[in-house]
């Protein structure tokens, strides 16, 4: 590995940690500039089904932030990354998720269990998240095909 796609590799890992802050933050604007254009967030029938283009991912963060809470009371956190490089411009990823409820008197924290599926492109030189997916393990399990190698 070179040193051009060690730096695409923190970028892409970047990327996916900025998606937990924003979102947990309430940034909204900043979250759905980390999508291409044509971007799809395929979550299942539970949250919503398929987001398809930045205007529809923005209308459905923006309900679902609004439903959270206050800033930060639902923290993602993201760990394991998994990337490979499919193209110069593009790269799938997995990564664990937990969800966890970050409020006094809450005798379980930890909301729901999950793994991010994701697809990047590189666009005008910057990595964004072409399409997401999540696998929910618990409390709930509900997967789908995963398209990732040895997944």
């Amino acid at each position: 590995m070179n040193v051009e796609e060690l730096l695409d590799l923190e970028e892409i890992r970047r990327l996916r940690t900025l998606y937990s802050h924003y979102y947990d933050g309430a940034n909204l604007e900043a979250l759905v500039d980390l999508f291409t254009e044509d971007a799809v967030c395929e979550f299942g029938p539970r949250f919503g089904g398929d987001w398809v283009g930045r205007r529809e991912i923005r209308e459905k963060y923006a309900i679902n932030i609004e439903h959270e809470g206050e800033r930060f009371e639902i923290m993602h956190a993201v760990a394991n990354h998994w990337i490979e490089f499919t193209g110069p411009d593009e790269a799938r990823g997995r990564c664990y998720l937990l969800d966890l409820r970050c409020k006094v008197g809450v005798e379980n924290p930890l909301v729901l269990m999950g793994i991010y599926d994701d697809l990047y492109r590189r666009v005008d030189g910057a990595w964004k998240i072409h399409r997401t997916r999540i696998d929910f393990l618990w409390p709930q399990r509900i997967v789908g095909p995963s398209e990732m190698l040895g997944a």
